[in-house]
C-alpha cells in the first residue's frame, strides 16, 4: 500500500498529525514542535489533561507549545473522562455533566486562541443501571450544549476497542449509522457532523464506502489508521488510498487525522517529506 500512498493526488491532501497518539516517547508538550519537525503543519489533540478544567498555567503552557512550534491545531477533544481507565467520553454520563458544561468553556477558549474549529465530543460508554434511553436524552443535550459553547462544528465519533482492548459493546456508536442518527435526532443544531474515523468503522465491520456515499454530506472530518494493528497506512491491510480518494470525490476538503500508533522512529516513512505540509 505505501507505494500507492504516494501517487500525485496525494500532494493536495491537508493531513494533520494526532499528538495524542504520536511521538509517545516524548511529553506531550513537546510533541507539537517534532510534527513541525517532521515537516507536517497541523497537529491535534484528545483532551490533553486529566481533569476537565486544568489550571490556566497549564493551558497556557498547551497554548504556548502549539504556538511556539507554529503548527495548526485542527482538532481537540473535549474532556471525556478517564481514556487510559477505558472511559470513552462523558457526554451520555449522567452524574458527569457538570463537568463537561464546565470544560466547554475551556475547549471553547482554546480554540478561540488556536483558530480550531473542530471539537470531538465522545459520547461515553453505556452505564450499568441507567436505562439507555435516559442516556441518549441527556446526550442530546450535552450536545447541544457543546454546539452553543462553541465557534465551529462539534464533531461524534463511532468507536472500537481496537487491538488492545477487549470489544467495547458498552460503547453505543458502532456505525457511521448509528452516530449520524443521534446527530439527526439533534434537529435544527447546525454545527454539529460526523467524525469518520475509517480505522473505527472498519473494525466495527461498518460498509465503509457504503458509509461514505450514504453520509458524505455529513461527515465533518477524517481520521485513517490501518487494520490489523492500529498502525500506520501500509502496514495492514484496509484499502485506505482507495477510501482517501472516494472521500475527495464526493468534495470532502477537510483534514485527515494521522490516528495511529507507531512506536520508535519511522512512523511517516510511507508519507514523503514534501507532501506532509498541504494545507
Amino acid at each position: 500500500m505505501s507505494h500507492s500512498l504516494r501517487c500525485r493526488s496525494v500532494r493536495v491532501i491537508r493531513w494533520t498529525v494526532n499528538c495524542s497518539i504520536l511521538y509517545t516517547d516524548l511529553p506531550p508538550l513537546e510533541r507539537p514542535a517534532a510534527a513541525a519537525a517532521d515537516g507536517f503543519a497541523a497537529v491535534e489533540f484528545w483532551w490533553p489533561w486529566p481533569v476537565a478544567v486544568p489550571a490556566d498555567r497549564d493551558v497556557e503552557a498547551f497554548v504556548r507549545a502549539i504556538e511556539d512550534a507554529g503548527v495548526l491545531l485542527t482538532g481537540l477533544n473535549f474532556f471525556a473522562g478517564d481514556m487510559p481507565g477505558g472511559d470513552r467520553g462523558v457526554v451520555s454520563w449522567p452524574g458527569r455533566s457538570r463537568e463537561l458544561l464546565d470544560n466547554i468553556p475551556v475547549v471553547a477558549a482554546i480554540g478561540q486562541r488556536l483558530g480550531c474549529r473542530a471539537f470531538n465530543a465522545l459520547y461515553g460508554n453505556r452505564i450499568d443501571g441507567v436505562a439507555a434511553q435516559e442516556q441518549d436524552e441527556l446526550a442530546l443535550e450535552m450536545l447541544a450544549a457543546c454546539a452553543r459553547g462553541v465557534d465551529g462544528t462539534v464533531l461524534l465519533e463511532p468507536l472500537s476497542a481496537g487491538s488492545r482492548a477487549p470489544e467495547p459493546a458498552h460503547y453505543p456508536l458502532r456505525t457511521a449509522a448509528d452516530t449520524v442518527a443521534v446527530l439527526d435526532r439533534l434537529g435544527d443544531v447546525p454545527n454539529v457532523g460526523l467524525l469518520a474515523d475509517l480505522y473505527h468503522l472498519a473494525v466495527n465491520g461498518d460498509d465503509v464506502p457504503a458509509a461514505i456515499a450514504r453520509h458524505a454530506e455529513r461527515i465533518a472530518h477524517v481520521q485513517i489508521a490501518d487494520a490489523p494493528g492500529r498502525g500506520a497506512p501500509g502496514t495492514g491491510a484496509l484499502p485506505i488510498r482507495e477510501w482517501i480518494d472516494q472521500l475527495r470525490a464526493t468534495g470532502y476538503d477537510g483534514y485527515f487525522g494521522l490516528e495511529y500508533r507507531s512506536e520508535g522512529p519511522g512512523a511517516f516513512d510511507w508519507l514523503p517529506r514534501e507532501q506532509r505540509a498541504g494545507r
